[in-house]
C-alpha cells in the first residue's frame, strides 16, 4: 500500500473516529476515542509530511524552502469567528517578506497546524488539536498578511463555538461552580465561600472575612429587633 492509500485509509478512519466522538455521550468512551483521534492526527500529518518531501524531491525542485534550524513552538496567538469561518490571528515579525511556500497549513476535521520556515534563522509552528467542531478542510486557508499570518477554518455548521477547542471547553465546564438540588441553597453558597477563600489571596480573603463579619452583626441585630 502507497503513501496515498495510506493516507486516504487513515483520513477516513479519523472521520469515523470524530463522528463517533461527536455521538458519544459516555465521559470514558469519549477519553478513548480522543487519545485515538489524537494518534490518527499525529500520523496523518506523518504521512502527509512524507508526501511533501517525496514530491519535492521527485520535482527535483532546487528552491531552499526546506526548514532550517530549531523550531519554535507558537503558543501566543488570537481567534475569532464569523459565521462561516473561525480565524486564528498568529502575529510574526517580516513573515511577509518570506517566500510563501515557506508559510505551511494543513488541516484535518478537528485539527490545524502551521509551520513556517526559515523565518530568522528559526522555524514557527503552531498545532492546535480537538477544535470543538468539524471544520471543512477543502475549504479552509490561511493567508499572509504584515506580520501576521491568518488561518481561515471553515465551519461545517455556521454556528458559534464558546470556545476554540473540546479541552478549553471541558476546563470551562470544570471551573464552574456546581449546583446540586438536594442541598439546601445556603450549604452551597458556603461551600462556594469556603472555596474561593482558600484559593483567593490575603485581599479576597480580608473581603469575605469583613463581609461575613457585618452579616453576622446585621443577623444579630434583627434576632434582637424581634
Amino acid at each position: 500500500m502507497d503513501l496515498r492509500e495510506q493516507i486516504s485509509g487513515l483520513d477516513n478512519d479519523l472521520k469515523e473516529v470524530t463522528r463517533l466522538l461527536g455521538l458519544c455521550e459516555s465521559k470514558r468512551v469519549q477519553d478513548v476515542l480522543s487519545q485515538e483521534q489524537k494518534k490518527m492526527e499525529k500520523e496523518l500529518s506523518q504521512k502527509r509530511l512524507q508526501t511533501e518531501q517525496r514530491a519535492k524531491k521527485d520535482s527535483g525542485d532546487k528552491g531552499d524552502t526546506t526548514a532550517k534550524g530549531y523550531t519554535v513552538k507558537i503558543n501566543n496567538y488570537g481567534w475569532d469567528q464569523s459565521d462561516k469561518f473561525v480565524k486564528i490571528y498568529i502575529t510574526l515579525k517580516g513573515v511577509h517578506k518570506i517566500t510563501a511556500e515557506n508559510v505551511e497549513a494543513n488541516f484535518t476535521e478537528r485539527s490545524v497546524s502551521v509551520l513556517v520556515k526559515n523565518l530568522d534563522g528559526k522555524n514557527h509552528q503552531m498545532v492546535i488539536n480537538n477544535l470543538l467542531c468539524p471544520i471543512v478542510v477543502e475549504e479552509s486557508s490561511r493567508k499572509v498578511k504584515t506580520d501576521m499570518v491568518l488561518v481561515m477554518c471553515k465551519k461545517n455548521m455556521a454556528k458559534k463555538w464558546e470556545c476554540l477547542t473540546q479541552v478549553d471547553k471541558q476546563t470551562k465546564e470544570k471551573d464552574k461552580p456546581g449546583y446540586d438540588e438536594s442541598v439546601d441553597p445556603g450549604e452551597g453558597l458556603m461551600s462556594m465561600l469556603k472555596k474561593i477563600y482558600s484559593e483567593g489571596d490575603d485581599e479576597m480573603k480580608r473581603t469575605i472575612n469583613k463581609a461575613w463579619a457585618e452579616s453576622q452583626e446585621k443577623k444579630a441585630r434583627d434576632d434582637f429587633d424581634f
